[in-house]
Order: C-alpha cells, then structure tokens, then sequence
C-alpha cells in the first residue's frame, strides 16, 4: 500500500523556541517517479516536489530554476 499524502515541516524556530512558526506543507502522490526510483510528491502549487522512500527519507526535487531547495525537519503520513 503507497501513502498517498505527507506533511512536510520545515523548521522555521530554533531549539527551545515555539515551532508555531514553522512551515508546513502538504504533498500528494502524482504519477511520476524520481531519480531513486520512488514516487514524487508533490503540494498544489506544483512549487513543493519531494521524492519520498517506502521508509519515509526524503529528496525535495527542484521545480524551477533558483531554487534553493531544504530537506524537511520532520514528515508525518497523512493518508
């Protein structure tokens, strides 16, 4: 069974400090496969794009020039 939702966090607060800052992102599952082979992720603006393992690691994937692109903090299934 793939999971076809994940919340990304992105931690935004230091140690210590309130995480309600923190941005969190929703992706779903799409029909494409990334360079490992896994399924691609991704939210609805098409901007967010994470190729996400059946054990949960992650690689974001660029969808754009410039972009600077962060792994995640943490990630949690959703569905």
């Amino acid at each position: 069974m793939t999971t076809e939702r994940y919340e990304l966090i992105f931690q935004q607060a230091g140690p210590g400090e309130d995480p309600s800052g923190d941005d969190i992102v929703v992706v779903h599952r799409t029909s494409a496969t990334g360079p490992g082979g896994h399924p691609v992720y991704c939210d609805d603006t098409g901007i967010v794009r994470a190729e996400i393992s059946d054990s949960g690691e992650v690689r974001m994937l660029a969808s754009g020039g410039q972009q600077a692109l962060r792994r995640p903090t943490a990630t949690h299934v959703l569905g």
